[in-house]
């Protein structure tokens, strides 16, 4: 024999709460994770340092977003555009104006203006380096250096910086990029450009050396001359001087002899003329007197008989 029992009266009631609980509880869930997904899709955050750039399916708008909190709708997407200077690192050849294979190693520092952002990336997009800058970089580097030797390149390298700068950023500035920096790090040659070169340098400096040395001795017979000059030039002047002197003491003593002799010939008389002659006679009678007609006539010595 079956006997039926039912079930309690409370249970029976409360089983259609429990549905509607559950349901609650997955809508509630839903709405949660649907305004997850709109938050994500309809907020954006854009960096310090970087231009938000909005398209709508694909479409650009006229606008830019700043750095900061945005919302957007779920069908746009945020494209940002990197406004800080960057630096890049760049290797090419190039040959010199004497037809020489040139191994160029750099680095560029550029940055993007944040008002033409967007205009940059509907023209060119996000990869605006490899599209823009590099390939007019490498061509500008080359037509530079195409104007220079090889030899004028190893001593040129900041001016050649600067010449591949000022030609970049003629370029660039249409694009809003600013050129800030070209950097010339290294130039590589051949090996056998490398030993020319090596040996003409030692050759100009062995020319270098052998003209000092020349220069040198020419100094030191120049020199030497003119300790000659000197010389000479000081003892023609010591010879002047006793000239000069000699030609004075002789001067003097002529004028006192002069003198002399003038004041002797005014102070001679006949009677001091005769004195003298009576004092300077020896007490010789002359043989001969000298008469007139140009006749001479004998003089008679008395003292002889006399004597006798």
């Amino acid at each position: 024999m079956e006997y039926y029992n039912p079930k309690p009266i409370h249970e029976t009631v409360k089983k259609p709460a429990n549905k509607k609980g559950a349901k609650t509880i997955i809508i509630l869930a839903l709405i949660v994770v649907l305004a997850l997904v709109l938050l994500f899709t309809c907020t954006v955050q854009v960096n310090t340092g970087y231009t938000g750039i909005v398209t709508t399916f694909g479409k650009v708008e006229d606008k830019t977003l700043e750095a900061g909190f945005h919302f957007k709708s779920p069908f746009q997407k945020i494209i940002t555009m990197d406004n800080r200077e960057q630096k890049t690192v760049f290797n090419t050849q190039a040959f010199s104006s004497d037809i020489q294979q040139v191994e160029i190693s750099g680095s560029i520092n550029y940055a993007i203006n944040k008002s033409t952002a967007m205009n940059l990336f509907k023209e060119v997009g996000t990869d605006y380096f490899n599209k823009l800058i590099n390939p007019r970089m490498m061509e500008n580097t080359k037509a530079v250096f195409s104007k220079y030797t090889a030899e004028n390149l190893v001593s040129s390298r900041e001016v050649l910086s600067t010449q591949i700068e000022e030609a970049l950023s003629k370029e660039m500035e249409a694009y809003g990029i600013n050129i800030i920096s070209v950097s010339i790090e290294n130039i590589d040659f051949s090996d056998a450009f490398t030993d020319a070169v090596e040996a003409k340098q030692v050759a100009a400096q062995k020319k270098l050396q052998a003209e000092i040395e020349q220069e040198q001795k020419t100094m030191e017979t120049q020199q030497q001359a003119e300790r000659q000059r000197i010389e000479a030039e000081a003892e023609a002047a010591v010879a002047k001087i006793d000239a000069d002197a000699a030609a004075y003491a002789i001067k003097v003593k002529s004028e006192a002899e002069a003198e002399a002799n003038k004041l002797i010939a005014e102070s001679l008389t006949d009677e001091l003329i005769s004195f003298n002659e009576v004092q300077q006679w020896n007490g010789q009678l002359p043989a001969y007197v000298a008469g007139g007609a140009a006749q001479t006539l004998p003089i008679i010595d008395m003292t002889e008989d006399t004597a006798e």
